[in-house]
């Protein structure tokens, strides 16, 4: 839903005429060259794979920029990245500042923080949702570690006059695209960015917005093509009605009220349909040294139990058996199916063999739990049975 917003902002500037043909002409371009390199070029060589379409895109934006500056199609400065250029050492700390901790006891200040604070974690969270989606080798950010950091971080930023940091999904693309597998990929990605803003910055100021807006509407195809919408209407209205809540919420209104309205909805969902079960999983095996873990689910299994299971599943020992028993298993959230989609992948690297037990027979290591866990269009609930 974030990355619909720069969509809908370019339809009502389509709808009220107020148009740069330059800037529409070159994201046009750019949003063809980030195509090609992803789609055709990238299979052709291991130099499109070094050098990524974004990267291209925006060089051509720049080379856009500089030939029509004097034509019908120039660009702008109000539709060119903005960042300070210092004229010296002294007017670069010029741009330091210390916070003014007099203000520090006013409501306004701890309304904006909170509300800073707020935001930005729930945009974090969404965005590492989606990072692990992208993420070919299925890993799992922990979340508690990446707001701890960004809390840290946001604390540094503001000492020295900053704005505030969060996580953004298209330089976590950008990461996945080059190939980063490891935390030592983000820091170099952060010196990278200093070392432009520092050294280049009157040639980050000739990069048009919209080729950023391009890369960014690239990015936002990938995580909502319509396949996936025709996905979540394929789970069932309790997935289908807080999707499509929260993303009117969010295009309408703004982020924080489209997620609140949208967790409303879904736990009212939740609550009217689920049943009262005070266990959903019962874990044993731990203290016997054979190798075999055994997991039972409950007859329902909601997102709620989502963070607890993660935890039970990251628990598991390498080299040992996994018993999942889902006989008695009615309705399993499809959030729980797709931690169980990600952990399999991880299971053969950790060599943790998955022996599933159901209704309709044992499996051992399903290709694919979401195969496996067809769910019923109107009731959700698992095929525990051949009729």
């Amino acid at each position: 839903p974030m990355l619909m917003l720069p969509l809908i902002k370019a339809l009502k500037a389509l709808i009220s005429g107020n148009i740069s043909m330059g800037a529409t002409l070159v994201a046009i371009i750019a949003m063809a060259i980030l195509l090609l390199w992803s789609n055709v070029l990238s299979n052709k060589g291991k130099i499109f794979t070094l050098i990524q379409g974004p990267l291209v895109a925006v060089a051509v934006g720049i080379i856009f920029y500089l030939f029509t500056k004097d034509s019908s199609l120039a660009i702008t400065q109000d539709h060119l990245v903005k960042v300070p250029v210092p004229q010296d050492f002294d007017s670069f700390l010029g741009q330091f500042s210390f916070p003014n901790f007099a203000s520090i006891g006013k409501t306004e200040v701890w309304v904006t923080g909170f509300t800073i604070a707020l935001v930005a974690s729930l945009e974090t969270l969404l965005c590492v949702e989606a990072t692990d989606k992208l993420d070919p080798e299925k890993n799992v950010t922990p979340t508690n570690r990446e707001l701890f950091a960004q809390g840290t971080g946001n604390i540094m930023s503001g000492m020295i006059g900053g704005l505030p940091i969060t996580q953004v999904i298209v330089r976590s693309s950008a990461n996945i695209q080059s190939g980063g597998k490891t935390k030592l990929s983000a820091i170099i990605h952060g010196f990278f960015l200093l070392i432009a803003v520092i050294l280049i910055p009157t040639l980050l100021n000739k990069i048009p917005l919209s080729v950023l807006a391009a890369i960014l509407f690239i990015v936002g195809f990938k995580l909502a093509k319509p396949s996936t919408f025709k996905q979540m209407f394929s789970l069932g209205w309790k997935q289908w009605v807080p999707f499509i809540v929260t993303i009117l919420g969010i295009i309408f209104k703004d982020l924080l009220w489209g997620i609140g309205i949208g967790l409303v909805v879904g736990i009212i969902i939740t609550l009217i349909k689920s049943f009262q079960n005070s266990h959903f999983l019962h874990k044993e095996g731990e203290d016997v040294n054979d190798g075999k873990i055994k997991m039972t689910l409950a007859e329902e299994v909601t997102f709620f139990n989502k963070a607890t299971i993660l935890k039970e599943l990251d628990k598991i020992p390498e080299n040992s058996t996994l018993e999942l028993d889902v006989t008695k298993t009615v309705y399993l959230d499809n959030d729980i199916i797709e931690i169980l989609e990600d952990f399999s992948h991880k299971a053969k690297d950790r060599n943790i063999t998955i022996e599933l037990i159901s209704q309709r027979g044992n499996v051992t290591n399903p290709e694919s739990f979401v195969e496996f866990f067809k769910l019923d269009y109107n009731a959700a609930k698992l095929p525990l049975s051949d009729s």
